[in-house]
Parts: structure tokens; C-alpha cells; sequence
């Protein structure tokens, strides 16, 4: 027993080294590939809907919050709100939320509301760096944290039909890009 505690003492010791954690952290090589390889471990549990399920739950729960609130302010009225997987036959639908009052106004801030989540995994990066103390059980969890959070701030499919399901909408919206690009910039 000596042993093992002594093993796990070195690699401990050895993984919270100051020259190891700067290696470790300063590395974009390795930081790209651990994003990867949870994304590769994500995609293998969609064989399971009840590990898929563990697995998707929380950035779902981010996912479909955004859209969630943002309908809820710009009165698109949610009526249903899923954050379970559902076999939609050869995929799994993560969640949903359902709306009654889609308008032209409202269909694409809810559709593309995930995107805030974009903003926050900004802030939270900021934050992260300046007040936790870096060490390599934290930064995997860093990497694990923005994995989810970036991931699911990317529109779906669905998302998409949806926010150019109403042309006045996005004709709208688009003059309004355009105006802002000109006067902000």
C-alpha cells in the first residue's frame, strides 16, 4: 500500500511541477487535443441513451436555457422545455424547448440565443486564469468546462430552420447588422 501512495506522491508531485504545469498549460497542441479527445469520448456514448444522456445533460441544460430565456423576453411564449435525449431515428434530438408565438422579430434571437454562451465561456476563460490557481486537475477541468460550453453554444440544425423560417425576420435583422457595421465601425 506504501507503494502506491508513494507512486501517486510522484506523479502528483511531478504533474504540479511549476516547469510541468507551464509545459502543460502554455501548450495549445495539448490543449486541442484533450477538446478532441472529450468530444471523441462524447460522440462514442450516443451508442447508449442513458450515458449519452449523463454525458450531454449539462450543456443541453445551457443550450436550451438560452433559448429558454431569450423567447421568453422577446415574447416568443416557451411552452415546453426538454433537456433529455429522444431517439429521433438515426440521431438523438438533446433537448428542446417548444414556442407558441414565433414571429419575425423573435425567430432568430431565440433561434441563435445559444450564442451567448460564447460570451460566457469568454468571461469565464478571463476569470478562470486571474483567480484559480492553475494546476493540471484544474486545467482539465478548464478544457472540460469550455468544451462545454463552446460546443453548445453552436446553433442547431433545427436552430437554423427555425431562425430563417420567417423572411421578413431576417431581412430585418439583416438591415440592422448592416446599419450597426456602419455606425459602429
Amino acid at each position: 500500500m506504501d507503494f502506491i501512495h508513494l507512486l501517486f506522491s510522484k506523479i502528483q508531485n511531478f504533474f504540479n511541477d511549476p516547469e510541468t504545469l507551464r509545459i502543460f498549460v502554455g501548450n495549445r497542441f495539448l490543449m486541442i487535443f484533450f477538446v478532441i479527445f472529450i468530444v471523441r469520448l462524447k460522440y462514442k456514448t450516443y451508442s447508449n441513451i442513458y450515458l449519452a444522456s449523463l454525458i450531454n445533460i449539462p450543456g443541453t441544460l445551457l443550450h436550451e436555457t438560452a433559448h429558454f430565456v431569450v423567447g421568453f423576453l422577446l415574447n416568443a411564449s416557451p411552452t415546453s422545455f426538454n433537456i433529455f435525449p429522444k431517439r429521433q431515428g438515426d440521431y438523438y434530438m438533446m433537448g428542446s424547448v417548444g414556442f407558441r408565438n414565433v414571429q419575425f422579430y423573435n425567430a432568430i434571437p431565440a433561434s441563435f440565443a445559444p450564442l451567448i454562451l460564447l460570451v460566457i465561456g469568454y468571461y469565464f476563460n478571463r476569470w478562470f486564469f486571474s483567480n484559480i490557481e492553475i494546476g493540471y486537475i484544474n486545467y482539465l477541468l478548464y478544457i472540460l468546462l469550455q468544451s462545454i460550453i463552446i460546443e453548445n453554444a453552436i446553433p442547431s440544425v433545427t436552430d437554423i430552420k427555425v431562425a430563417f423560417s420567417h423572411p421578413v425576420g431576417v431581412i430585418f435583422y439583416s438591415v440592422l447588422f448592416v446599419l450597426s457595421v456602419i455606425f459602429l465601425f
